[in-house]
């Protein structure tokens, strides 16, 4: 009883700040400290400053090292699949082009910023943060193209997207310029290390100190924002997109993709790399799809309620998956 016990509670403790950070959010609007007009300006900022500069430094600190990367090859193929899957799926879910850009992001984008990478680092306290931040390089990217895709394909303003649209959406998204700035800091840095030279940002203290300010405030934003955002009233209107959704993330994900890599590779993966995969496809879908929402035309109820209902359900689904993991010995 008492590890079962533990295991809720562990459960509980992941996604509970979040749960709460965005209930804060949503009893600022109702005191009326956060309008509108400042939740889309916070927003803004949130999209184009705070988070390109978190993941700039989450890219920046990584230490790449030698190990066997199948379990990333895994989660990246995983991760298309689930993304081609839900095009057809929404497609024919509805006719709304706004609510079908958030809900396949919603399929495929977890908060592996936000939760998954503190996750890892939790179920496996000796590998999990080296491993979680090494998938961490491929799936942070992949997540944002997908992502600026996902828009691309239903956008409002025309009736069809060309590649060359979609590409250059993707290479003024604020969150790939950060992540691929923070990639050629990173390489700079080894090259650096390599020929016996100290070239890391660290040594500008103020400049440092100021990213690092900047980060922090990146997650605690979206999530007060998210929930001014949040409207009750809109769920009867949303009601099917959000059941969608919250199956889809919480249940279908975690149940096909972890049980295929325990059924394919428990020999293979080890606890720290099954971490990482807890971390990707059991966690709710990932804040930063409001910000991204409002930016490229989707919808923001959808996206932030969906980001809330998948958060509640996902206690209850990191739990069961967790617990099954460690029965069978895989963590």
């Amino acid at each position: 009883m008492e590890p079962i016990l533990g295991d809720i509670l562990f459960a509980l403790s992941a996604v509970a700040p979040i749960v709460l950070m965005v209930l804060i959010g949503y009893f600022l609007k109702r005191l009326g400290w956060m309008n509108e007009s400042f939740a889309k300006n916070a927003n803004k900022l949130t999209f184009r400053a705070f988070m390109p500069v978190m993941l700039f430094l989450s890219i920046y600190g990584m230490d790449p090292g030698g190990q066997d990367l199948t379990y990333v090859w895994y989660v990246v193929l995983a991760l298309l699949l689930i993304f081609g899957s839900s095009i057809p799926a929404v497609i024919l879910l509805t006719k709304h082009n706004d609510r079908r850009g958030v809900l396949i992001q919603v399929a495929f984008r977890s908060g592996y910023s936000l939760i998954g990478i503190p996750l890892a680092a939790a179920l496996n306290a000796v590998g999990g943060r080296q491993a979680a931040a090494l998938l961490a390089a491929a799936v942070i990217p992949l997540y944002n193209v997908l992502a600026v895709v996902s828009f691309s394909l239903f956008s409002k303003k025309s009736s069809g997207v060309s590649i060359k649209q979609i590409l250059l959406g993707i290479a003024k998204n604020p969150l790939i310029i950060g992540i691929a700035a923070g990639a050629v800091a990173l390489g700079i840095r080894l090259l650096g290390a390599k020929h016996g030279m100290d070239i890391r940002i660290e040594r500008i203290a103020p400049l440092y100190q100021v990213m690092e300010y900047m980060s922090a405030m990146a997650i605690p934003m979206a999530l007060l924002v998210l929930g001014a955002q949040f409207e009750f009233s809109a769920v009867s209107s949303l009601k099917r997109e959000i059941v969608f959704g919250t199956v889809v993330r919480t249940v279908i994900v975690p149940t096909v993709f972890v049980g295929l890599a325990y059924l394919l590779f428990r020999n293979r993966f080890t606890p720290a790399q099954f971490a990482c995969i807890v971390s990707v496809f059991a966690t709710p879908a990932a804040v930063t799809i409001g910000p991204m929402a409002q930016e490229m035309g989707g919808d923001v109820n959808l996206a932030g309620q969906a980001v809330v209902w998948t958060t509640i359900a996902s206690a209850l689904t990191v739990f069961l998956v967790t617990f099954l993991l460690r029965l069978g010995g895989a963590l």
